[in-house]
């Protein structure tokens, strides 16, 4: 015997939704089974969830879109980054600059390797430091590093933080847009399952392949067992 089951996906939540709202025979008043309360809640339900749906797909191909540019750009970011505290480690090592100096760049004294520059937010964090302290170290009349300056280390960091924060708040959005679904998951479930029990309350009566071949012209999904034969 077939047994029925919710669906799993947002996909299925709509198409079983709108195969019931669309479906002009349990609107008619000669045929009227379902309560008009279920119906009426139905329908914004379905508004709601399809909306919800279709602004996570949008966010989403955004956010994809943005992946493949951001990326560069972070590599871009930390060839510079870390090749300019590469230069500073070795001067410092050499006593061209004092260690001391190291705590501008936010670094310990006894720095001899660089930090980590591997993330987005590490790259984030850092590169900020070494472009602040290497401009305070200029302030105080140090002599300018080059190959690569700081002006470069600057430009390629703007660069990538800029579109970074654009990819963080398409990542919100994102989030935002699968909140709501997940908001509206549980009301769609519910929706379902009230109408889907006053339809098979209706056809009960009837000899199971009657039954089962007219729940499901109303959206209701009946799986098998496994191994089970397919009868009606």
């Amino acid at each position: 015997m077939p047994y029925r089951r919710l669906p799993k996906t947002d996909a299925a939540r709509l198409k079983v939704l709108k195969t019931l709202l669309d479906n002009n025979d349990i609107y008619t008043v000669r045929n009227r089974f379902i309560d008009w309360k279920s119906l009426n809640r139905a329908q914004p339900v379905y508004d709601h969830l399809l909306t919800a749906c279709e602004q996570y797909r949008v966010c989403r191909q955004a956010q994809t879109r943005h992946k493949g540019r951001i990326e560069k750009l972070q590599r871009n970011a930390t060839m510079y980054v870390s090749h300019f505290l590469q230069v500073l480690l070795m001067t410092v090592e050499r006593g061209e600059i004092k260690r001391s100096t190291l705590k501008l760049y936010g670094l310990p004294d006894d720095t001899t390797a660089l930090p980590n520059l591997k993330t987005m937010d590490g790259l984030t964090e850092w590169g900020k430091h070494t472009i602040e302290g290497e401009r305070e170290r200029l302030k105080r009349g140090g002599r300018p590093i080059y190959n690569p300056t700081i002006g470069m280390v600057s430009t390629h960091y703007d660069i990538f933080v800029d579109i970074y924060q654009q990819q963080k708040q398409l990542q919100e959005r994102t989030q935002r847009a699968l909140d709501d679904i997940q908001r509206l998951r549980p009301e769609a479930d519910e929706v379902i399952l009230d109408i889907w029990n006053q339809i098979e309350k209706h056809f009960e009566n009837e000899p199971p392949e009657v039954r089962f071949a007219e729940c499901r012209k109303f959206g209701i999904i009946y799986y098998y067992r496994r191994h089970e034969p397919h009868i009606y």
